[in-house]
Formats: structure tokens, sequence, C-alpha cells
């Protein structure tokens, strides 16, 4: 796929989709927004995909917005895709995602990173939200990475723009593993293998339930509440069977 992104879907169904700018640190243009809204749609439908990996090509994995591209680029003639639909689609993707981090993950790259549901980063990775050193305030990236590491953090962070190190990232909730370089997709393969042990319907409507469990009212969660007694969906039935002969489940692709 041209565009600055390619996108592949495994037999096992772990749909790739690898940043590919690397001449320009994989940043991220119009064309690139463009084109991962169009492949979140497509996934989102796909039931041969089971999960979706962000990577990105050459030495790091996403330094943000391609101000040199927004610099030259002409005035638009309709409302283009903006990084917060990206964002926004990116974080309700009925599938789990993974971002396998190396290299500096920076402005949305790091907002990437925060919309993923787990984030992998090699011991040399780095982040920062930077934007107000160039003059502009990140506010469309703003309420993706607060939600993943807090406003107390993002004060110090989105405010100063300074870089952080994967153990910091860890730290304050961004990253859920730091690994060696060399580990990266070894570790990768672990966390995909036990995702697809899930079921993919649990899965999706896992996703939504947690969307509507942030800081929720006591009202909100009584209306939610699940009904009486076990689930008795053909997964959860299929679950339960599995579980008492003690093999793997039938959506767990061998």
């Amino acid at each position: 796929m041209s565009n600055g992104l390619e996108v592949n879907v495994s037999a096992r169904g772990i749909a790739t989709i690898l940043l590919n700018r690397p001449e320009r640190s994989n940043a991220i243009d119009q064309r690139v927004l463009d084109t991962l809204v169009e492949q979140f749609a497509k996934l989102s439908t796909d039931d041969r995909t089971r999960i979706v990996v962000f990577r990105g090509a050459g030495k790091h994995f996403c330094s943000g917005a391609d101000l040199v591209a927004r610099a030259n680029a002409p005035e638009p003639s309709s409302t283009p895709t903006s990084i917060v639909d990206m964002l926004g689609a990116l974080d309700r993707l009925p599938k789990p995602t993974i971002a396998a981090v190396h290299g500096a993950a920076i402005g949305g790259g790091a907002a990437i990173a925060a919309c993923c549901d787990i984030v992998l980063a090699a011991e040399e990775a780095f982040f920062s939200i930077p934007e107000v050193r160039v003059g502009m305030p990140p506010l469309g990236v703003t309420p993706f990475v607060i939600r993943a590491i807090g406003h107390r953090s993002f004060r110090r962070y989105g405010l100063s723009g300074e870089r952080f190190d994967a153990l910091e990232a860890l730290r304050i909730g961004l990253v859920h593993e730091v690994v060696r370089a060399e580990k990266l997709d070894g570790k990768l393969a672990e966390v995909i293998d036990a995702l697809l042990l899930g079921a993919p319907g649990a899965q999706r409507a896992l996703k939504d339930g947690m969307e509507h469990s942030v800081a929720p009212t006591v009202e909100a969660i009584l209306a939610r509440k699940p009904s009486h007694g076990p689930p008795r969906t053909a997964e959860a039935l299929e679950g339960i069977a599995s579980f008492k002969e003690k093999r793997k489940p039938s959506w767990y692709p061998q």
C-alpha cells in the first residue's frame, strides 16, 4: 500500500499497520491520516481480523505531525481528516490493539500509543508531547493522552515538551511493558497469543463496556449492569466447554 502506510493481515487474523515513511521518521501527513481512518473502518468490520498491531519502519515508531508538509500544504477545499478524527477512530476500534514502540514516539506518535489497548516499548524508546515548543498547544492529542497517563503527568510533559524514556512511560501508564530491543518481537508474539485466547465477541463487548466505564456515576453503572446469571452466548458456552475439556477454544487460530 502506498501513502506512507502498509497494512497486512496474517492467516491468524493479525493486522499489522506499518507506518512507512522512514525518511521522515514516520511523520504523519494528510495522506497518512486519511488512509488510517479508511483502514480503521475496514478493519472494524472485517471478521477475519482479530488484532491490530501498530509498528514503525526504520529507526523510529512515529515522530508526530509532519510540520513541513503542513506548512507547504495548500488551503483545503473541504474539511480534512484531523488528528482527532484518526485518534478517535483508533480508540474506538472494536478489536484489541497493540503498539510496539521503538525509537521515537513523539506528539501524535505518543497519542497513537495512548489510544492502543496494549503498549510494548523497547528500552531505548522515548516519548514527548513537544507541540508547545513550536508554539502550538497540543489540544488534538490532549484528551487521548490524559486518558492514558492522567492529568497530573500530562501537566508536566504537555507543558514542558520534554522527552521521557521508556521506563518513565511505564511509570506513568503510557507503556505496559519495557523489553530489550531484541526481545520486542518475541514479547509481541506472546501478547498476541494471549489475546487470541479471548473470544472476539466478548473482547468487542468489553471494549465497548470499558468506554462507558471511565469515571462513571453510580447511576450509569446501575443502568448498564449485566443481567443475572451466566451469559448464554455461543462464545460463553464454547468457553465453558473448552475449560472443562482442557482444550483451546474454537476461536483460537491453530
